[in-house]
C-alpha cells in the first residue's frame, strides 16, 4: 500500500442491512444499505479510503430456506452452503455498491465502488471441522434431520426443543485469496466490498486448486484477517451500539471511550463482559489486529461514525 492514502477497513454488521422482523425483504435490505453507505460516504468525504466486510447471516438463510421450499415443492436441486454465500457477497455488494456509488455521485466525488466476490482460505484440519457449532437452515423434524445425515453427511443438533438444525464449521480465516486484487482496487482509488459474510470458505484440494466447503468465517475476524493483509491505517467495526460496555445490560453497565490493548485483552480474558456471540468476537479481531501492527480500532454504529471518527462518540481501542 502507499503511504499517501488514509485506508480503513470497515466491517458491517446484519444490524445494517436488517432493521428487525417487519424490515427484511430486499427492498428494506436495500433502504438499509442506503442508510449505512450514507456513513461510509462521510468517511470517504473526509478523506478516507475504504474496504468494506459486511455479514450475510440472514441473507444466506434466506436463501437457503427458498432452496429447501424449491427442492421439496419442485424437486429443484438444492444450493451448496459456499454458493449460497457466493449468492450473499453478490447481492449485498450490488446494494452496497449501488447505493455509495449513488451517494458519491450527489457528493461530487469521483471514487469508483467495486464489489469483489472473495474466498478465503481456511485449514482443512482446523479443529472447527471436528466439532461444527454454527446453527444454519430452517428447522427440520428428527426423521428428516437423521436422513440427511445419513444421505447428506450433514451434522445435525436438536435445538432446544424447537427442532432439529444442521450445524456447521466455523474455521480461522488464513489468506485472504483475492488479495492481491483487493490491493490492486485500493491503490487505485477504488472503494472496494469484500469478505463479504467473512468470506467463501475454501481448502487447499492438495493439488493447488482451492475448493469450497461448507462452514462459515466470522466476518469480524475475516475483516480483522483484511486489515492486517493490507496495513490498514483503522479498523473500523460498525455495529448495533453506540460503544463498548463493560457488564453489558447489568445494573453496573460501565461505557467506555477508549481501551489499551492490554486492557482490551484482560477484560477478554475475563470472560464476563462481552458476549459470545455478539461483542467478544469484535474484540478479538480487533485484539489479532493490534497485535499484528495495526494501529487502532474503533467500535460504533452506523449513524455515528462520522462523530466517532472526530473523537466525539465510540469505542476506540489503540495500540499502547
Amino acid at each position: 500500500m502507499t503511504n499517501t492514502k488514509k485506508v480503513a477497513v470497515v466491517a458491517i454488521g446484519g444490524n445494517s442491512l436488517i432493521k428487525d422482523k417487519q424490515h427484511q425483504s430486499v427492498e428494506d435490505q436495500y433502504e438499509a444499505a442506503k442508510e449505512t453507505t450514507y456513513h461510509i460516504a462521510d468517511m470517504i468525504e473526509a478523506g478516507w479510503d475504504v474496504a468494506i466486510g459486511h455479514g450475510n447471516g440472514p441473507q444466506v438463510g434466506f436463501i437457503l430456506r427458498r432452496s429447501e421450499i424449491a427442492n421439496k415443492a419442485e424437486g429443484m436441486h438444492e444450493v451448496p452452503l459456499d454458493v449460497c454465500g457466493a449468492d450473499s457477497q453478490g447481492a449485498i455488494g450490488y446494494a452496497l455498491q449501488q447505493t455509495l456509488q449513488n451517494w458519491l455521485f450527489q457528493r461530487k466525488i469521483n471514487k469508483n465502488v467495486a464489489t469483489v466476490i472473495t474466498q478465503v482460505l481456511v485449514d482443512r484440519e482446523d479443529p472447527a471441522f471436528k466439532n461444527p457449532t454454527k446453527p444454519i437452515g430452517s428447522f427440520m423434524d428428527e426423521a428428516e434431520a437423521k436422513r440427511r445425515e445419513r444421505d447428506m453427511n450433514w451434522s445435525v443438533v436438536e435445538d432446544a426443543g424447537r427442532g432439529w438444525r444442521r450445524v456447521v464449521a466455523s474455521p480461522q480465516p488464513k489468506e485472504v485469496v483475492e488479495l492481491d486484487t483487493v490491493k490492486a482496487l485500493i491503490n487505485a482509488g477504488v472503494i472496494v466490498i469484500t469478505v463479504g459474510g467473512g468470506g467463501i470458505p475454501v481448502i487447499d484440494a492438495g493439488n493447488g486448486d482451492y475448493a469450497g466447503v461448507a462452514a462459515v468465517i466470522d466476518k469480524d475476524f475475516a475483516s480483522s484477517l483484511l486489515a492486517r493483509q493490507i496495513n490498514a491505517d483503522l479498523f473500523l467495526i460498525s455495529t448495533a451500539v453506540e460503544k463498548v460496555a463493560l457488564n453489558y445490560g447489568k445494573p453496573d453497565e460501565k461505557w467506555l471511550d477508549r481501551l489499551t490493548l492490554a486492557e482490551a485483552k484482560q477484560y477478554l480474558a475475563e470472560g464476563k463482559h462481552f458476549a459470545k456471540g455478539s461483542m467478544a468476537p469484535k474484540i478479538q479481531a480487533i485484539i489479532w489486529y493490534l497485535e499484528n501492527g495495526g494501529k487502532q480500532a474503533l467500535i460504533t454504529n452506523p449513524e455515528n461514525i462520522g462523530r466517532a471518527l472526530k473523537g466525539e462518540t465510540g469505542t476506540w481501542i489503540v495500540n499502547e
